[in-house]
């Protein structure tokens, strides 16, 4: 393709949209909406089309400070396409997997040309303008391709920007920060030190050498496309958590927010100290309207998912692109290079490479027990289910249908609790998702609680491996006693008594912390000293490749897995508030890597559980009142 013709596919590809932001104000005016909300909702939607902009203001129509006038704020982010981007996407993907979330996860890879700035909602338009004069100067002056070099130190991952290439890129955001002030009236701060695209941000320094080894992946040399694109927020939100909903949430009460299946909430963890635990105080993106919401039904998002775009301005080469040849690989939409012509076996030897892949990873998958029947019914629920000999009766389809027979009688029940029916099928339910994900687990180990016990024995039989794998109960594996409501050490079922009701009980298994050891009200500093012990000789002794599923109780994702990992313990007085928002059936999963002789914590093989309250309902309170 020639030089001329590139220009003019270039122009072609940025320029504006074929209907004109005033054409789109006017066709809201007409739709009688006031002049300064319809000036707003085309700024919050991106001036893209009338049909969304009167969405959006349908949608915020409860919105308290629709008539307020805020404006957005605005930054401009020069942002890779093509095989680099998909590249940098699967560095994302796996940093996250591997070692959690990080500050550069918020956003999408890109290098920031100019600072977030605000701009009047009348005077968006010229933004737009400003972007197409400058990308249109500097069309021909634009490096074909930017040289990247790799930067790594104790918190931050990335690649710098070579300088003769980083200069040229400085010239053009200093141009638009002065073309936005002339055509808009804004005041824009270029970027004018060192460019940098982030990989990794404020991550923990054991991540380090992890983060460099996934970043070599990346090929700075890769072929690129590099667009300049105009994004907007919502200004009073700065630095707020956002959170999805992964659920519809109706209101039961005037204060709660409606949620539907995919809303972004905004919520300012500082405002949360006096509400009710399970629940946070939220804004909804999708309305404007303000209220409580059960943060179960959400999960963490990106700051940049609220984010809107506006124009982009993409930096064609002077070469032109390059011609399709029907017979080199299609590339799919993920980045992903599909060939009609890959053999079966090809594809067959693949797999059969990641199935050995997965079979050799040796993993810590640390998981609470589930739902307990008395924290469904209450410390009184034996009383409920005697009858006057003494006999036990199923008061309530959650109750066990019945009970494991033990010598010391029924009342000891009280104290070690079983699971209620949704304990049993949430604990399945966690089974069969690590079956389908074909997770190998090799070694159980429990503690000596009967909640525990069931627990483990109904993952085992959602994993088709009841008959196969052993429970090792560890006693050491208790919860810390000083939560013990009867400051006495539960008085648990005996190992024969447990394989009498058919749990699939370990008796060659030799306890590293015997239950006599085992002492009521014990301080915090024993506790943590128990478990470090407990689990590095767990860890120890279980050398075969595969998953040691350790199930035990809410504290045990954190005392466990920090001994492993090679963390101090946590301070006393953060415990239990971490302790209290661990659910039923919550898991941690740590990750052997060999090579470095050391652990990792990374996302659990399988998602969380989550359902909401079933009340109790009696027919006869209300349906016969007339």
């Amino acid at each position: 393709m020639a030089v001329a013709e590139t220009q003019l596919y270039s122009k072609v590809l940025n320029k504006f949209r074929n209907r004109s932001t005033c054409a789109l104000l006017e066709s809201l005016l007409s739709m009688g909406f006031p002049a300064h909300t319809a000036q707003k909702a085309l700024a919050a939607t991106g001036h893209k089309t009338a049909e969304e902009a009167s969405k959006w203001l349908h949608s915020h129509c409860n919105d308290p400070s629709l008539d307020d006038p805020i404006p957005q704020e605005y930054a401009l982010y020069l942002c890779p396409t093509g095989p680099l981007h998909d590249k940098l996407q699967e560095f994302w993907k796996e940093s996250k997997n591997q070692c959690a979330r990080n500050k550069a996860h918020e956003i999408f890879p890109h290098i920031t040309l100019c600072d977030f700035f605000t701009c009047e909602d009348r005077k968006v338009e010229f933004l737009h303008e400003a972007l197409k004069k400058v990308g249109d100067r500097f069309l021909n002056l634009f490096p074909p391709v930017i040289s990247l070099s790799l930067h790594s130190s104790v918190s931050y991952l990335g690649f710098f920007i070579n300088d003769a290439h980083a200069n040229v890129i400085k010239e053009f955001a200093v141009a638009f920060a002065t073309e936005a002030s002339i055509l808009a009236d804004c005041r824009v701060k270029p970027c004018i030190k060192q460019l940098h695209l982030t990989l990794a941000h404020k991550f923990y320094p054991h991540h380090q050498k992890t983060l460099e080894q996934l970043a070599k992946s990346i090929s700075p040399g890769q072929s690129c496309l590099w667009t300049a694109a105009l994004y907007s927020r919502d200004m009073r939100f700065v630095n707020y958590q956002i959170l999805q909903a992964l659920f519809q949430y109706k209101p039961q009460n005037i204060d709660e927010l409606m949620l539907n299946t995919g809303d972004l909430i905004y919520v300012d963890r500082s405002q949360q100290s006096d509400v009710s635990d399970g629940w946070v105080i939220g804004t909804s993106h999708r309305t404007g309207c303000r209220g409580f919401l059960p943060e179960n039904y959400t999960e963490k998002a990106n700051e940049s998912d609220t984010w809107v775009k506006h124009r982009e301005y993409t930096f064609t080469p002077a070469s032109g692109l390059p011609p399709k040849n029907e017979n080199e690989p299609r590339p799919k939409l993920n980045g992903e290079v599909h060939n009609p012509i890959m053999t079966k076996s090809v594809t067959q030897t693949l797999a059969f490479q990641l199935s050995q892949t997965i079979a050799l990873r040796r993993g810590l998958l640390v998981m609470r027990h589930g739902e307990r029947v008395d924290h469904v019914f209450g410390k009184s629920w034996i009383q409920q289910c005697l009858t006057a000999d003494g006999k036990y009766h199923r008061a309530d389809l959650n109750f066990p249908a019945s009970l494991p027979k033990r010598r010391d009688g029924i009342r000891h029940f009280e104290y070690d609790p079983p699971l209620s029916c949704c304990g049993v099928f949430q604990s399945r339910l966690v089974g069969e998702a690590l079956l389908e994900k074909q997770e190998a687990v090799s070694y159980v180990y429990c503690s000596p609680a009967l909640r525990c016990i069931q627990t483990a024995q109904c993952v085992l039989e959602g994993l088709k491996l009841e008959q196969k794998i052993k429970i090792r109960v560890e006693p050491g594996l208790f919860e810390w006693t000083k939560w013990e409501a009867n400051k006495i050490i539960p008085s648990f079922m005996a190992l024969t008594e447990l394989t009498e009701a058919t749990y699939n009980i370990d008796p060659s298994y030799r306890c590293t912390f015997p239950l006599s050891s085992l002492v009521p009200s014990e301080s915090y500093e024993e506790y943590i000293s128990r478990c470090s012990a407990v689990i590095k000789q767990i860890v120890s002794d279980c050398t075969s490749n595969g998953i040691i599923l350790i199930v035990g109780h809410g504290s045990s994702l954190d005392s466990f897995t920090r001994p492993v990992l090679g963390l101090p313990a946590r301070d006393s007085n953060d415990f239990a508030p971490l302790v209290r928002k661990i659910p039923s059936l919550g898991m941690c999963f740590c990750e052997e890597l060999r090579e470095e002789n050391r652990w990792q914590m990374i996302n659990p093989p399988v998602k969380t559980l989550t359902h909401g309250s079933n009340a109790a309902f009696n027919w006869r309170n209300g349906m016969l009142d007339s």
